[in-house]
């Protein structure tokens, strides 16, 4: 018998960046500008076509895997050898997207099935764009959150998706929400543990019902505000310490602290999801509130990391 479950083609179009954008081209969603490019050359015109700055990312990848913001022709040049050379954990093939910067807030969404769960304000700086924090909810408007929610739903059909978990991230340009990705899956974590601060629906277990058959509860159980923080390095090095953890994690309305690394682990940033070392997540009745207390933690949590040398071995 057939097990309940996304049509496995949608999946696969979906996480074909390129492809997925034909797709949502086709329906009308808006989306930045883009080209596909297989080798310098294709980029160079690209990027000349588009116009600078532009966003340089591999066609098939995750995690701001190899993603960069060019915003001249020696960044481009100098990304464009690195995604078309090398061995790198996206490589399928030499097909890099060539991408219009849309510049505004961006914005997270969760949905299941086609039921609009919540937007999170999320925070990617340039030029690598590493999450930095998310805030569950959003701070919108209702015409903002409508606006958003009815581009995101938009984004399903076009894409043959409707079944289970959708991610879905865009800005919010001078245009108005632009799609920057669709995910056929949950945001990775912690997103889910701030939904189920935020309104008390653990995502996760009422995907487990979908797929075994069973009957999902969506329904919000309260409104409060959760807000996440992740530690990211400013160097690389040795990590030699890092502590404030179990202070932070004392702090009254502190949800969760969790260190990804222990001292003496070697850092080497990526300019990806794998540059974070940790995260911090608060969560009380008030945005304000919420952010002092999650400031508060932060504030608390200190380390050091000695630079590589020149050689890449750790200074004396």
């Amino acid at each position: 018998f057939d097990l309940p479950g996304p049509n496995p083609a949608s999946i696969e179009r979906c996480c074909d960046k390129f492809v997925q954008r034909q797709l949502l081209a086709g329906a009308g969603v808006p989306i930045p500008a883009y080209r596909l490019a297989a080798n310098a050359t294709e980029v160079e015109r690209s990027a000349a076509e588009i116009g600078l700055p532009v966003i340089l990312k591999p066609a098939v990848g995750i995690g701001s895997s190899g993603v960069r913001l060019c915003r001249n022709v020696d960044e481009l040049a100098e990304h464009t050898t690195y995604l078309l050379g090398g061995e790198h954990i996206w490589r399928s093939s030499p097909r890099v997207l060539v991408e219009e910067f849309s510049q505004g807030p961006q914005y997270n969404l969760e949905i299941m099935g086609n039921e609009v769960i919540g937007i999170a304000a999320a925070d990617y700086g340039p030029p690598n764009f590493v999450c930095r924090g998310h805030v569950y909810p959003a701070p919108l408007t209702d015409n903002e959150y409508k606006r958003i929610a009815d581009v995101s739903l938009s984004c399903l059909p076009a894409l043959g998706l409707g079944w289970g978990p959708t991610n879905i991230e865009l800005r919010w340009t001078k245009l108005g929400p632009v799609v920057i990705e669709v995910n056929p899956r949950l945001a990775g974590s912690p997103v889910a543990d701030m939904v189920q601060l935020a309104y008390g629906i653990d995502l996760v277990t009422e995907h487990i019902k979908l797929v075994i058959g069973d009957e999902w509860n969506l329904r919000k159980r309260h409104s409060h505000t959760a807000a996440a923080r992740y530690l990211i390095p400013d160097c690389d090095g040795t990590l030699d310490w890092i502590n404030g953890d179990s202070e932070a994690a004392a702090i009254s309305g502190i949800a969760e602290v969790k260190l990804y690394v222990e001292p003496k682990t070697p850092i080497r940033r990526h300019g990806d999801y794998r540059d974070k070392i940790g995260h911090v997540i608060a969560a009380s009745p008030t945005l304000a509130r919420t952010e002092a207390i999650l400031q508060r933690a932060i504030d608390s949590i200190d380390w050091s990391i000695t630079p590589f040398s020149t050689l890449g071995e750790p200074e004396q």
